[in-house]
């Protein structure tokens, strides 16, 4: 703390009493750079691998909804089979698109760790359970199939590609998170 604060002009410098500071102050360390409330623990931290670095987590055990999860030992990742987005492999993905198929065809590349990947995934479940038999999504993780995602191009996450059920047509492909009436615009006009 005392390397950062002689970084800082003199006037930024002003006192606060232990534990009774509600103002943001800078922290650091030789990997990290965050800003955390002064004694608070935890926190989005952009670590020296990028980013969904924390500090707090949880153990494999403690989860909020552990009924409709199931642990994957060793893999540090939990599987919710009763979704209706379903996860596939390429060589799954691979068959569905060059298959015949009279719904259009969504896909997200995603990973377990990125945070606008899960805020957009409940925007997928709630369009497929809204377009049930109107279209297909499916989902896809970079982290599973690295391979794959390099071969797609997908550079960012989320990525969502979007395949029309008639062959000749272009794929459309969009990266980051975008608002649920763009998805829908999509699937509505554009396939």
């Amino acid at each position: 703390m005392a390397a950062v604060a002689s970084l800082l002009p003199a006037s930024a410098a002003v006192p606060c009493l232990p534990g009774r500071c509600s103002r943001l102050t800078p922290t650091a360390s030789a990997r990290r750079v965050s800003f955390s409330k002064s004694g608070s623990r935890g926190g989005c931290v952009l670590g020296a691998g990028g980013v969904g670095t924390s500090r707090g987590r949880r153990a494999p055990g403690v989860r909020r909804n552990a009924a409709a999860e199931t642990y994957v030992p060793g893999s540090g990742k939990y599987i919710a089979p009763d979704y209706l987005v379903k996860k596939v492999t390429a060589a799954e993905l691979e068959e569905l698109v060059r298959g015949e198929r009279k719904v259009p065809l969504i896909v997200d590349f995603y990973a377990t760790w990125c945070g606008p990947c899960v805020l957009m995934a409940q925007d997928i479940e709630m369009l497929a359970v809204e377009y049930e038999s109107n279209a297909l999504f499916v989902k896809v993780d970079t982290d599973d199939e690295y391979e794959f995602s390099r071969d797609m191009q997908v550079r960012g996450l989320p990525t969502l590609y979007f395949f029309s059920p008639d062959q000749s047509k272009d794929s459309i492909r969009t990266e980051g998170l975008i608002p649920i009436h763009m998805i829908r615009n999509i699937i509505n006009n554009e396939l």
